[in-house]
């Protein structure tokens, strides 16, 4: 069998094979070559954090171990893309590889899910929420210090039948996840920014490449949206400045005015929820990182040393 003109690597959970047909359907709609039968095959790959369930991310190493083996397949050749939820990709690549292309950008809010309650506002006292998330840990504490976190771990379709078990009383999943499953009749509440600000890039699905991959870059130029790149740049700019990682409780949400500046709101959390700083750049487009940096640089100044220096809980998932 000839082999594929483009071969797109991928997690092999529901919601990661969705985002690479969304990124499959959008070049072979940009290139007529591509959408010819067979011309894009989707090579699935385990990584680290799709065996280890029974820890946190936190405890076992962070976001980068969903990317590490996609990563090295793209390096080595053995793919020629890697699909990711940007959200999940460390602020540092590989310096051989590179983010060429962001898909216009979903909700990216978080949702409130419960069979309990209609809101988060009306769960009582004392009732458990699982995340696996400390962004979303340290916002709920902040803003409900009264409610029991546990972390809670697996795919999109096992944290809600973890739900609808009763193991928790509610969780938090991205907006956007849900949509692109279908799923957004299981949302309970789309939660205000104001409550509980989104990841860095929630909402985005990129396109890794070599950066010597000449075919690949001609093949992403087109799908790649200006805007999101930017408001990607800017959030990512954050992180960096910050040090960022699943261990930090860091959120940022970079939007674009009706007069086309771009509004970077950012936000740091202790893990307890004891403390929270907020942050807000307004500029060009173009500065975008620039934007990003100098907030995650205020961010810093006015937090002190120590500011995430909590221990992460690392109690086994329910």
């Amino acid at each position: 069998m000839a082999r594929a003109l483009l071969r797109i690597g991928t997690r092999g959970s529901p919601l990661a094979l969705a985002q690479a047909r969304a990124v499959a359907a959008r070049l072979a709609a940009a290139h007529p070559a591509l959408a010819a039968e067979d011309a894009i095959e989707t090579v699935v790959i385990r990584t680290t954090g799709d065996r280890v369930r029974d820890r946190t991310l936190a405890a076992i190493g962070g976001k980068g171990l969903f990317t590490k083996e996609i990563e090295e397949a793209l390096g080595e050749g053995a793919i020629d893309l890697a699909v990711h939820s940007l959200k999940d990709v460390p602020t540092f690549l590989p310096p051989e590889l590179a983010i060429l292309a962001h898909l216009p950008r979903a909700d990216p809010r978080d949702a409130f899910l419960s069979l309990k309650t209609a809101a988060l506002a009306a769960l009582p006292r004392g009732a458990v929420v699982g995340t696996a998330s400390i962004r979303r840990q340290a916002q709920l504490l902040s803003a409900r210090p009264d409610l029991t976190v546990v972390p809670m771990r697996g795919n999109v379709e096992t944290r809600l039948k973890k739900l609808g078990e009763g193991k928790v009383d509610a969780t938090l999943l991205a907006v956007a996840g849900l949509v692109r499953l279908g799923l957004e009749r299981c949302i309970t509440e789309v939660l205000p920014v104001e409550t509980m600000l989104p990841a860095p890039a929630q909402g985005t699905i990129a396109v890794e490449a070599r950066l010597d991959d000449r075919r690949a870059r001609d093949w992403l130029r087109a799908i790649d949206d200006p805007v999101t790149a930017a408001c990607s740049a800017a959030e990512r700019s954050l992180l960096a400045a910050l040090d960022g990682s699943c261990r930090t409780p860091i959120a940022a949400l970079a939007e674009v005015t009706p007069a086309g500046a771009l509004l970077l709101r950012a936000r740091i959390v202790r893990p307890d929820g004891s403390a929270r700083h907020d942050a807000a750049r307004q500029g060009a487009l173009a500065d975008a990182a620039l934007l990003g940096r100098d907030a995650g640089e205020e961010l810093r100044r006015v937090a002190g040393p120590g500011f995430f220096d909590l221990p992460i809980p690392e109690g086994t998932p329910v």
